[in-house]
Order: structure tokens, then C-alpha cells, then sequence
């Protein structure tokens, strides 16, 4: 068979990547002892937000989910992710696809300072989220809290 052939297999892949190419984003629910909610501020885009980013090259969701926790709100998982959903952002990009994991068990390493991209982190009772928190945060919030199925557009 043709794609068999290490080389033929890659083409094969890179036409349907052109052509099918799609874009995966993770976003993360840390709740802490006393439930609540981590969420974050962006500097370019309004609203509060889980926190989370682009899944990199060579990255697994997994691993992409981890990092970001880290980089937007400084805590550190001590506890396995575990996959709430994936969903269908078709607001950012026909083929964008957002995968949002619970954290269960954290610490947070210190407080968030302010920076390019993160102007602000808080914790948040999910009950009470702060004014501004985005329709898919929220959303989110509710099948988590309430065990609701998964709607399948963020």
C-alpha cells in the first residue's frame, strides 16, 4: 500500500491539514477547597475568562492545559486533568475546537503579577461569577455545577 511509505504517509497528511486544517484550544476549570472558580483577565480582549490558550506544535492537550494554568494563573496541577468536553468555537474560526479539563487538586505558587497578557486573576464562587465573566465561561460553569451534558458549540 502507498501509505505504507513514510514520505507518501506525510503528503498524505499535510493535504488534509490544508484542507481540513483545524485549530485546538484548551481551557481550564481549577476549583479550589472552598468552590471556587479561577478566572482570568486578558489584557486584549474583554471579559473574564477561564484561564487556558493554543494547544503548540507538538503539544498534547494535556500538556498544553498544564502550561497555561501555570503561565496565566500560576498554579500547579497535583492532580490528574480530567477532559469535561470539547466543543465547537466556530466564533474564532469555522474548525476551531476548545477542550476544557477540571482540575481537581492544585496549588497556587504564588500571586499572578500583572503582565502583557494577564491583567488580572481572581478566584470566584461559581454561583456568584464576577460581572463580565463570558457566556462560555459561564455556560461551562453551569454543566460542571450542575452535571449537565456538554453542549457541543462553545
Amino acid at each position: 500500500m502507498l501509505l505504507d511509505r513514510p514520505f507518501l504517509r506525510r503528503l498524505f497528511h499535510l493535504g488534509a491539514l490544508a484542507s481540513r486544517g483545524m485549530t485546538l484550544g484548551v481551557r481550564g476549570v481549577a476549583l479550589d477547597p472552598h468552590g471556587r472558580v479561577a478566572l482570568v483577565r486578558h489584557t486584549y480582549v474583554s471579559g473574564w475568562h477561564l484561564p487556558g490558550g493554543g494547544v503548540e506544535r507538538g503539544e498534547t492537550a494535556v500538556a498544553a492545559m498544564e502550561r497555561e494554568f501555570r503561565e496565566e494563573a500560576e498554579i500547579a496541577a497535583e492532580a490528574p486533568l480530567r477532559l469535561h468536553g470539547l466543543y465547537r468555537n466556530a466564533g474564532a474560526a469555522p474548525r476551531d475546537h476548545v477542550a476544557v479539563f477540571v482540575l481537581p487538586v492544585f496549588t497556587v505558587l504564588r500571586d499572578k503579577a500583572p503582565d502583557r497578557e494577564i491583567a488580572a486573576v481572581g478566584f470566584f464562587p461559581v454561583d456568584a461569577l464576577p460581572e463580565g465573566t463570558t457566556r462560555a465561561t459561564a455556560a461551562r460553569l453551569r454543566e460542571i455545577r450542575d452535571g449537565l451534558p456538554s453542549d457541543p458549540d462553545w
